[in-house]
């Protein structure tokens, strides 16, 4: 019984390889027509998201702030960070008067970035300002 499964597989290998050879069916190549389908769906939805990328970035307004949070230290020691991001939140409001405000990824990990206890004296953002009001922060330039 094994030496006909053995038997089996080659022949099989020997199938596809003839295949591959006559050109039918290249590597890299989808074998169905649906899965093209799906990967034209694909890029059509990331041209898509693009798109909206650029639409919602038109920015109307763009400033660099250097925000003091040495009013955080005033807290115990394990409120010290989570206050200074509200000190940063509180400023951004005070001057930009946003509708939304973002904290991108850099910012919120450059204050936490000694962890809960030491955050940072001071800290310098660029706030942009898009056409619906959302103000989005990042690290400044050179930070």
């Amino acid at each position: 019984m094994t030496e006909t499964t053995e038997e089996t597989g080659t022949e099989e290998e020997a199938a596809v390889e003839a295949e591959a050879e006559e050109g039918e069916l290249e590597e890299g190549e989808p074998e169905e027509e649906g899965e093209e389908a799906v990967e034209a769906v694909e890029e059509e939805k990331e041209k898509a998201e693009e798109e909206e990328k650029a639409e919602e970035r038109k920015i109307v307004e763009e400033r660099i702030y250097t925000i003091p949070l040495g009013r955080a230290w005033i807290s115990p020691r394990n409120r010290r960070t989570p206050r200074a991001v509200r000190i940063v939140r509180g400023f951004i409001q005070r001057h930009m008067k946003p509708e939304n405000l973002v904290l991108s990824n850099e910012v919120n990990e450059r204050i936490w970035s000694r962890g809960i206890q030491k955050p940072p004296r001071r800290i310098r953002v660029r706030a942009a300002k898009d056409e619906e009001g959302t103000v989005t922060l990042y690290l400044a330039e050179g930070d």
